[in-house]
């Protein structure tokens, strides 16, 4: 069975731990523990020295909220994206996040994940 094929709820439960150590990986501003589930091609182009920029300098990365809502679930060739409300800890409003999933060597993977 693809990912595409499993149901939102199956979806979800595969994407929420993820989305979570995101967040909280992101928060603590740990790159190795952020790339962790990454797909390998994401994993490469993902530069560490813009990441570690982005860790040291945005508010917003730094300080994400551990409470976030899924907003659904988008099928797209074989990948799935989940997206997420997300609020910060010090910034008023909310962002839409945004995570890809896919398989890789019999894994789930993270194809994409951005915040906006």
């Amino acid at each position: 069975m693809t990912i595409t094929e499993q149901t939102d709820d199956e979806i979800l439960a595969m994407a929420k731990p993820l989305w979570r150590d995101l967040v909280k990986s992101s928060n603590e501003g740990k790159y190795g523990d952020f790339v962790k589930n990454f797909s390998s091609s994401f994993a490469l182009a993902m530069d560490q020295v813009a990441a570690g920029h982005q860790f040291a300098n945005s508010e917003l990365a730094r300080n994400l909220s551990e409470e976030f809502d899924p907003l659904g679930v988008i099928r797209r060739g074989e990948h799935v994206t989940v997206l997420y409300r997300q609020r910060s800890t010090k910034k008023p409003g909310e962002w839409l996040g945004r995570l890809v999933l896919g398989y890789e060597d019999g894994k789930v993977r993270i194809f994409g994940a951005t915040i906006f």
